[in-house]
């Protein structure tokens, strides 16, 4: 999912015309600045600049989490330890939640503002509230749990 964002981003990319050599040209983006932009690049990457760079970094912050614990879980490392399925865990929270934000990026940048301001009390606002609150959580007891089997072993002995 993440690789196709990164190859398909949302707005699309500028198509090349057979007819023209000009393979670049200025276009003005939404800071009134003039930004070079070329065939096969993201359009809203020239329109939306910040949005835009928000949404890459979260994208690739997600694909690289996502192929770390496919890696680890491939690799043969015994998962039944406690800190194995801690890292899992919590890659799966850095996973879940870079996808969330994401996906918030990408809604923001291809929403009109029109729309995007009419929600009421900004209902992806709270959403985004919400999510890291339940993540904080989830993170607070695999900590806690983690912490609970080192001492509950170095007792033991």
């Amino acid at each position: 999912m993440t690789f196709s964002l990164a190859t398909n981003p949302p707005g699309g990319v500028v198509q090349a015309s057979i007819d023209k050599e000009d393979q670049c040209k200025t276009i003005i983006d939404s800071d009134n600045k003039g930004r070079l932009v070329c065939i096969g690049e993201a359009i809203l990457a020239s329109y939306k600049h910040s949005s835009y760079l928000k949404f890459l970094i979260c994208n690739t912050v997600c694909f690289i989490a996502s192929l770390s614990i496919i890696l680890f879980l491939v690799s043969g490392i015994p998962i039944n330890h406690p800190f194995p399925v801690w890292f899992l865990s919590t890659g799966m929270c850095i996973t879940l939640t870079s996808l969330a934000l994401t996906y918030l990026y990408a809604a923001n940048m291809v929403t009109p503002n029109t729309l995007w301001n009419s929600v009421d009390d900004n209902a992806f606002g709270i959403a985004l509230i919400v999510w890291i609150v339940i993540v904080s959580i989830v993170a607070v007891i695999l900590i806690v749990r983690l912490f609970v089997r080192i001492v509950n072993k170095c007792y033991k002995k």
